[in-house]
């Protein structure tokens, strides 16, 4: 004889809270891998405290850049005997106030690096973007053309055509823009052949997107993380070779407080007065590693297959 079990009543399984299933935000992600990387948490704070300096050069310095004390020249460092408490860095050989420069320096190197990344990262990009999608003979011509610019050494091709163009600060820029542009055009090239594989475009073709859609509403957008890693490192670059042409006497000329020119001026005095090469050589330095650092960790962060 059999007896009727009685109903097993399976116990409900716990509520998740809707907080719990929700996705973090992408930009609170993005922050929880970056700020893994503590040289990269620090290169972002440098660069932070340049732009706030670039942001408020006239209120921080204490003097104009190209205020010239005649009584006061060479002085040094205010922590060095004969130094004075006016000129906390020194002064330079014409009695230029050195923090005051270094100040309005860092305003123009941020911006020779925010010029010169945007023209080179725009035309790259759009080179790159008709290589990959029309392939063929216009692929062929864009990339050859990439390559004889990419064997010449990079300070020499800036060399060259701030030599064409005439020396001068836009023109530094223009040069270094050039110089970038096929890094970008390479790499924006190299993803879009990627993504035309991709389901979802042959999907928009199928839907009746037309190339511009595809281009710029479909591919472009996944391109750009490797796009913004490389940009951020192009601002250490472009602050570099502005210097380099500086110093060379092509890139801004006097009494513009940029780093390099200020480095090309005080050569003759790097014994006797060691503070007027020593500073701008820092700012340089500083500036560089801390674009550097802040490129490694969005590299990290961006990239999947280095997220740890």
């Amino acid at each position: 004889m059999n007896h009727a079990q009685p109903n097993q009543v399976t116990p409900a399984a716990p509520a998740i809270p809707l907080s719990a299933a929700k996705p973090p935000h992408p930009a609170r992600e993005l922050w929880s891998y970056f700020s893994q990387n503590r040289g990269a948490v620090i290169g972002l704070a440098i660069i932070i405290l340049m732009v706030l300096a670039a942001l408020l050069a006239d209120v921080i310095a204490s003097h104009s850049p190209i205020e010239q004390f005649r009584d006061a020249t060479l002085v040094p460092p205010a922590w060095q005997a004969g130094g004075s408490s006016k000129f906390l860095l020194g002064t330079d050989p014409v009695g230029r106030d050195m923090l005051s420069r270094l100040i309005h320096g860092a305003r123009l190197s941020l911006v020779i690096g925010l010029v010169s990344v945007s023209l080179s990262l725009s035309i790259g990009i759009l080179l790159g973007l008709l290589a990959g999608y029309c392939r063929g003979v216009v692929e062929i011509a864009i990339m050859r053309l990439m390559d004889i610019m990419l064997a010449l050494p990079s300070l020499l091709l800036a060399v060259a055509v701030v030599a064409i163009l005439g020396p001068g600060l836009m023109n530094a820029m223009y040069a270094i823009a050039i110089v970038m542009m096929p890094h970008y055009a390479r790499q924006t090239r190299a993803a879009v052949i990627t993504e035309m594989s991709r389901d979802y475009v042959s999907a928009s073709r199928i839907a009746g997107a037309g190339p511009l859609r595809i281009m710029f509403n479909c591919v472009l957008p996944n391109c750009l993380a490797p796009l913004i890693v490389q940009a951020t490192l192009g601002f250490s670059e472009a602050i570099l070779d502005a210097a380099a042409l500086g110093f060379l006497g092509l890139g801004a000329q006097p009494p513009t407080p940029e780093w390099g020119s200020m480095l090309a001026s005080a050569l003759e005095f790097i014994q006797s007065a060691w503070w007027v090469v020593t500073f701008p050589g820092l700012a340089i330095l500083i500036s560089v590693l801390a674009f550097n650092l802040m490129g490694d960790g969005l590299r990290d962060a961006l990239d999947p297959k280095l997220k740890r």
